[in-house]
């Protein structure tokens, strides 16, 4: 649904890679850009409107990587229609949205899987193993970093109606990934942003805690003179875990561990993130398998999003009204 950039990496050349997956159909708001995009990647079917798209008999799932204001309607239009969906990150534009998904998708009896894909490489689940293999004994606090560099002022996600800004479409990675290592759910004491525009955010603080005492940061920066800075660290009493590059270990990451006096590096080998992602999600679709990344998990995200941007003295983003 949609001709998105992020597209050929995420679905395509995974799934053309799969046994299980056939990517059969693409609509786009630019007819043209559908047609070029199915030329392009040899996907057999054009449609000229997501309508059109939603009621073709030979899909079975949708793929939604719309801008993050739409996620919500159209997710919920998918089900209606009968269709499982993979949704982009951020799931919805806030809270309230992602409980109206969660509960169309009980109504529905459908898959719908938010797409975190850094959380079904196994680098993830290292990094829990080594969190919660005592190693570096009880945690103190956890850190979270997702910044880059987005200068092009016209693109959508520096748009406020389109449920934009830099908490939404890279610090949503950063509450991600620390709620995952928490394995708890954060109350956020304080956040500050700094503005791209009114009301979008290209910089964000957060600082949290957690009922048993742990404390964690989340920084998150589209406007970031770092070229990149993805990382996750986790302080215990007896050791550090620092983990550069969680979100896309394909390309290259590092894990350092110090405890004990000593220092240990590891690289944790496997493919691609999207293809992980893609083979949870058939075997969701085909087979009833759990994700880690269901709607009971999105909400929980999502109302940290909100609560940050409280914090900040900002309002929560809003999505399509007709939701």
């Amino acid at each position: 649904m949609g001709a998105a950039r992020i597209a050929p990496a995420a679905l395509i050349k995974p799934a053309a890679a799969s046994n299980e997956v056939d990517v059969t159909a693409v609509a786009a708001r630019d007819a043209g850009r559908a047609r070029a995009f199915a030329a392009k990647h040899a996907v057999p079917v054009v449609h000229d409107s997501y309508e059109r798209l939603l009621a073709d008999p030979d899909v079975d799932a949708i793929y939604n990587p719309l801008p993050n204001g739409l996620h919500a309607v159209w997710t919920i239009r998918a089900l209606e229609a009968g269709k499982h969906v993979l949704c982009e990150k951020p799931f919805t534009a806030n809270a309230a949205e992602a409980e109206l998904v969660a509960a169309a998708a009980d109504r529905a009896g459908l898959t719908v899987m938010e797409a975190f894909h850094w959380r079904y490489h196994p680098l993830a689940a290292r990094m829990l193993e080594i969190v919660g293999g005592g190693e570096l004994g009880p945690v103190q606090h956890i850190e979270t970093w997702m910044c880059f560099p987005l200068f092009k002022r016209g693109d959508i996600r520096w748009q406020l109606d389109l449920a934009g800004g830099a908490l939404m479409d890279a610090g949503c990675y950063a509450v991600h990934i620390l709620r995952t290592l928490a394995r708890a759910e954060p109350e956020v004491m304080s956040a500050e942003a700094k503005l791209r525009s009114p009301g979008v955010d290209r910089m964000m603080h957060a600082d949290v805690r957690f009922v048993d005492g742990r404390t964690g940061r989340i920084n998150t920066s589209m406007w970031s003179t770092t070229v990149l800075k993805m990382a996750a660290h986790v302080r215990g009493e007896r050791g550090v875990l620092k983990v550069f590059n969680p979100v896309a270990p394909q390309y290259f990451h590092r894990v350092t561990v110090k405890a004990g006096g000593r220092t240990r590096r590891e690289r944790v080998p496997g493919g691609s993130t999207y293809s992980y992602q893609l083979a949870a999600f058939a075997g969701a679709v085909l087979r009833g398998e759990p994700t880690f990344t269901p709607p009971t998990d999105s909400i929980a995200t999502m109302r940290v999003i909100d609560d940050i941007y409280r914090a900040a003295g900002m309002e929560p983003r809003r999505g399509a009204r007709d939701v």
